[in-house]
């Protein structure tokens, strides 16, 4: 056999050389291929993290500024009544009566059960049922305060549409009352504010129930 020749080495070492670059560029493209891909994945984890994170803030913005929103400027309907105490009293003292009827002010730490009253129904209740309808009010009910001694009004269909507006809304934190100082033949109020009806009308009762309901210091109180 003959030795190899002179040009044989150098073709060899070429293709030696050529391999080894070829092996470098391999392992430096698979490398910056990882790289790239680590640099991908950390962004795109950052790009959720900040999403996330903005959505989180977004979320304790409105938080704040819903709480923080006077009552006068959430869209509440009737006539805004200054609400100037909520000292609970005791139960054989006679609460200072703010507005007629009820729209807040002193009261007893304990509420009447939600229902449609009576006049047959006041007469087991204490001289003072406004004491207990006030923290009603101050745990987010609606009450309808209804005068069937009233000139001209008819009584039973007065109740009839009291009660039609109570089931229309789902009859929750409704309390309908007798209270016999009116000057129209019903008076609807919330905590803050009141609304007086000299002619009933179903429509205007159904939105003063959903816009002023639980809008109180204590809605989530039964």
């Amino acid at each position: 056999m003959k030795g190899a020749t002179k040009s044989d080495n150098i073709y060899t070492h070429s293709q030696i050389f050529l391999l080894e670059v070829s092996t470098f560029m391999n392992r430096t493209l698979r490398k910056t291929s990882r790289h790239a891909r680590h640099r991908q994945s950390h962004m795109v984890s950052y790009l959720i993290l900040g999403g996330v994170g903005l959505v989180v803030l977004a979320i304790v913005i409105l938080l704040v500024q819903s709480s923080t929103v006077p009552a006068s400027t959430t869209g509440l309907m009737g006539t805004p009544v200054p609400a100037t105490s909520r000292t609970h009293i005791p139960t054989d003292q006679v609460p200072a009566n703010y507005n007629n009827p009820p729209a807040g002010g002193e009261h007893y730490d304990t509420t009447l059960p939600a229902k449609f009253y009576l006049e047959s129904d006041v007469v087991h209740l204490s001289p003072h049922p406004e004491g207990y309808l006030t923290h009603n009010l101050e745990h987010g009910y609606v009450i309808f305060w209804y005068d069937c001694d009233i000139p001209g009004t008819d009584c039973n269909a007065l109740q009839q549409t009291i009660k039609k507006v109570m089931d229309s809304v789902g009859n929750t934190k409704l309390v309908a009352f007798p209270w016999h100082t009116l000057n129209v033949p019903l008076a609807m109020s919330s905590w803050g504010q009141v609304m007086y009806f000299s002619q009933v009308d179903e429509n205007s009762m159904q939105q003063f129930v959903l816009k002023n309901r639980y809008q109180a210091p204590e809605p989530d109180a039964q």
